[in-house]
């Protein structure tokens, strides 16, 4: 989500800004070996531990019971889109050697140029394939996640981290996805605003903080349809991976070679069902399952970040001068949630004008949970918090999370991940009294974190355009084989996502990683040699590795 490349990471669903589902997946890190034979990565082990458009058509059932099958287009391109399939790319160097272009695609496709309210200008980036001996494999586009993160800046950080054979073989391509950062951009709250709206109470216990609530969101959505009008309808997963055959064959590729993490799966899963025939190798890391309602995908989430901070906690408790303690997990998570209280009562002093509340502080432990490298940074924070009553680091981790640079201004991400989620699905509630009915089931999932991703779901209640999109199954019958990635402590994308994805995938491969964090895949700093071998063996050589595959 971060401008600055080095430092992102995925986030997630539970903020104020974001409605179903699961947030960016940029970079990741990890924990090295192999499955517990110790053998290669293709050694099998149990792996258990919408119209013309595009879009989803009628009578398929999936997991809950009413998804449809996402059927693919016409392989030939339509007249009325041949302007935008045969426009030239014209390179040019940008940053430190790295080339930029812009492209047009129409904002409507059911309605190109002018009839549909004319075109938007898209922004890549691309760093040449280093060579080294190795064949040139054409161009491998990246997407982190969100939505809303910048695959421009994710595809500048993966030109650099990836693995050196992948870059050798490959073009690193990168394009900020219609109402993404440098992609005209959805627009919505100033920086005060959006000050205000991430210190909303998100766990609610009398009428008071609901109607505060309500108003907020309510706010949030005027404000963007204020800025961002029309963009609003026509930023949907189904738009942004038809602009993606665009570049696929602006940059004069057959198949589309790509790599997503987190919501960035969602997106290429989407290409799939709509182009299967153009699928090369595709990796799906941090995977997400579109048959799930956006309730689903909320109180499931729950449970990720739960299985996540526990495992913190776990971690924790055994270290000298844990804040949570040193006894038990089930202790731990009841010092926190203290904590989280006592930020509503009395919010702490950060050194700055706005205090800590339990909004601010819940995000900011939230945001750790993507990655274990950053656990002891938590702990600090939370120590610093506990004991000294000093909040400041951990509202560092909640800005980071958000994206709000120390100028206090924000990146889109969170408008443009709303903006996508809520024309993506339905709502997750659409009302208060709903969100009440539903919460035993989230606080079931997470006691920890479940009534705040109830709540938050209530965000696209009152968005100002309706959902163009239903839960679907993504078969893609026809495509090449495709690899999906999951991690089994995942806290953003759980893990029965990723077994959801490759079943319903009608040549999808199932890859496993054994720990925590979110994404597997190119980890930095640490990793997974057993992950990348085997995601490397499949970019370069098609080979997927053997059903039931773990790595650790």
């Amino acid at each position: 989500m971060p401008s600055v490349v080095p430092s992102k990471r995925p986030k997630p669903a539970a903020s104020r800004a974001v409605a179903a589902l699961a947030v960016l997946g940029l970079t990741a890190v990890g924990v090295v070996g192999c499955s517990s034979s110790g053998s290669s990565p293709g050694a099998s082990t149990d792996g258990s531990s919408a119209s013309a458009a595009g879009g989803p058509s009628s009578t398929d059932t999936a997991s809950n019971g009413s998804a449809t099958t996402l059927e693919p287009l016409p392989t030939a391109v339509p007249a009325d889109l041949q302007s935008y399939y045969s426009q030239q790319l014209s390179w040019h160097p940008c940053d430190s050697g790295f080339e930029c272009a812009t492209f047009k695609v129409p904002l409507d496709y059911a309605h190109p140029g002018a009839a549909g309210g004319g075109d938007l200008t898209l922004s890549a980036v691309r760093k040449q394939a280093t060579g080294q001996g190795a064949p040139h494999l054409g161009s491998l586009l990246v997407n982190p996640g969100g939505p809303g993160g910048s695959a421009v800046d994710y595809a500048e950080y993966a030109a650099l981290t990836y693995p050196a054979v992948v870059r050798a073989a490959y073009d690193i391509v990168g394009v900020d996805p219609r109402g993404v950062a440098r992609s005209a951009p959805v627009q919505c709250l100033t920086d005060s605003q959006m000050d205000a709206y991430t210190q909303v109470n998100t766990t609610p216990t009398d009428q008071a903080g609901v109607d505060a609530l309500v108003a907020a969101d309510k706010s949030f959505a005027q404000a963007c349809e204020k800025q961002s009008g029309k963009l609003l309808n026509h930023v949907s997963t189904v738009e942004s991976a038809r602009d993606m055959d665009v570049l696929r064959a602006l940059l004069g590729d057959a198949k589309l070679h790509y790599v997503g993490k987190s919501y960035g799966t969602f997106l290429g899963a989407t290409y799939a069902g709509l182009f299967p025939s153009k699928v090369g190798t595709m990796v799906l890391d941090g995977a997400m399952n579109p048959s799930l309602t956006a309730q689903q995908l909320n109180s499931q989430q729950a449970g990720g970040f739960e299985v996540a901070f526990n495992a913190f906690a776990a971690d924790c408790v055994k270290r000298p001068s844990c804040p949570l303690g040193s006894g038990t997990v089930d202790q731990a998570d009841q010092k926190l949630d203290a904590f989280f209280k006592s930020l509503n009562a009395d919010p702490l002093p950060t050194g700055d004008p706005r205090r800590l509340n339990e909004a601010l502080g819940m995000t900011g432990v939230i945001s750790a949970m993507y990655d274990p490298a950053q656990w002891s940074d938590l702990r600090l924070a939370l120590a610093d918090a506990m004991n000294n009553g000093n909040g400041k680091e951990l509202l560092a981790l909640s800005d980071a999370y958000y994206e709000r640079d120390t100028s206090g201004h924000y990146s889109n991400l969170m408008y443009a991940n709303a903006a996508v989620n809520c024309l993506d699905l339905p709502p997750a509630a659409t009302s208060p009294d709903q969100v009440r009915q539903q919460l035993p089931a989230y606080l079931k999932s997470s006691p920890q974190f479940g009534a705040s991703l109830a709540w938050g779901g209530l965000t696209c209640a009152y968005w100002p355009v309706q959902a163009t999109g239903s839960p679907h199954v993504v078969p893609a019958k026809g495509a090449a084989p495709i690899l999906v990635v999951g991690t089994t402590r995942d806290p953003a994308t759980p893990y029965a996502w990723a077994q959801g994805l490759a079943q319903q995938l009608d040549t999808g491969t199932l890859l496993t990683y054994d720990g925590d964090g979110h994404t597997a895949y190119a980890r930095n700093p640490g990793g997974s040699p057993c992950i990348d071998e085997a995601v490397n063996l499949y970019l370069l050589q098609g080979k997927v590795p053997a059903k039931g595959t773990v790595c650790q």
